[in-house]
């Protein structure tokens, strides 16, 4: 099955609501393109130079997500053109994607890193850290970065009772952040949890995008 039939299977199984976001770190542009013919329009990547060249190369109407974890020295070479940040980790980086955002003129849209897995190598805030954010003057400041939603990996494992959880986990922690502090905001709306390995089971517990690569491209 080529990427072109991948994509249209993607599209018929998830619902409506559900977007795809292909997943096209360490992958040519030539498979890009590919995948942008048979109409996906919703990229991802990593590494910022990466991201950086994809962007230049390629079709402008792409909307491009960075999905790694950002470090805050390079913030400032992403910002005129990335369309969502996946992983925002902390108030110091969130502070920087402000400041930057505010030179371009733009509004960059966030979505705050959760962390559920049992493994530490993953980032992502904290239940009591994610209130402090949402809580600081920082948070309640910004004029060009909006916080959409958010966003969480689950552990790497084959025991899906845990996958279960996790997401479960993640859903009500979006619940009670959307009830408490975002009530009112109806951009506060996306959840970026499931993939390729899980994502059905992210679509269960509310996923509104998947982050899908290896089900898409291939291995690498």
């Amino acid at each position: 099955m080529n990427i072109a039939h991948r994509i249209q299977t993607f599209r018929t199984e998830l619902p409506s609501h559900v977007q795809l976001v292909a997943v096209s770190k360490t992958k040519p542009e030539n498979q890009i393109l590919e995948a942008y013919t048979a109409g996906q329009r919703i990229f991802a990547e990593n590494k910022v130079q990466e991201l950086i060249d994809k962007y230049e190369h390629l079709p402008k109407d792409i909307e491009w997500h960075y999905i790694g974890h950002l470090q805050r020295n390079k913030v400032k070479f992403i910002i005129p053109f990335v369309r969502l940040i996946h992983g925002v980790d902390s108030l110091r980086l969130l502070e920087k994607i402000e400041e930057e955002a505010q030179k371009c003129n733009r509004t960059v849209d966030c979505l705050l890193q959760i962390h559920i897995a049992k493994e530490d190598t993953k980032f992502g805030l904290d239940t009591n850290e994610l209130a402090q954010l949402l809580e600081s003057e920082i948070f309640k400041n910004l004029k060009n970065t909006r916080i959409t939603g958010l966003m969480g990996m689950a552990t790497y494992t084959d025991v899906e009772t845990q996958i279960h959880a996790e997401f479960a986990e993640l859903a009500s922690i979006f619940k009670d952040a959307k009830e408490k502090y975002f009530a009112l905001n109806d951009m506060f709306c996306e959840l970026s949890m499931g993939m390729s390995g899980d994502y059905r089971i992210a679509v269960q517990h509310g996923s509104t995008l998947v982050r899908i690569g290896s089900s898409l491209f291939g291995g690498r």
